[in-house]
């Protein structure tokens, strides 16, 4: 293998979701990697909770081991129309790459989970 490159393919890395709600508040859990593969698997759990009734939202971000872009945009995203709504949502958990991510972005938004 002298000179050649290695073509095996990397491992998918994953998200897994939660979300516990008792009507008026509910946390969304994210675990894993949110990023532009991942990402819009957590599109409909976005849809779903910004459609009901619940009136704040915590994205807890706690066991998120990494987060790109995309991820961020869809955080972003639920954040803005809960906001637009009179609702209210925040990240909670902060720790490693996602938090110094969310340290960029979160005081754009006049966040200061």
């Amino acid at each position: 293998m002298d000179g050649q490159k290695s073509l095996v393919e990397p491992t998918v890395d994953e998200c897994l979701f939660d979300v516990v709600d008792d009507g008026k508040h509910c946390t969304l859990r994210v675990d894993g990697v949110l990023d532009a593969v991942t990402a819009p698997a957590l599109l409909p759990t976005v849809e779903r909770l910004l459609a009901g009734e619940v009136e704040e939202i915590d994205v807890d971000v706690s066991q998120l081991e990494l987060i790109d872009s995309s991820g961020v945009a869809v955080i972003v995203a639920l954040l803005r129309c809960m906001r637009a709504r009179g609702r209210r949502a925040r990240v909670i958990g902060m720790r490693g790459q996602p938090r110094s991510l969310f340290e960029l972005v979160l005081p754009m938004l006049g966040d200061r989970s």
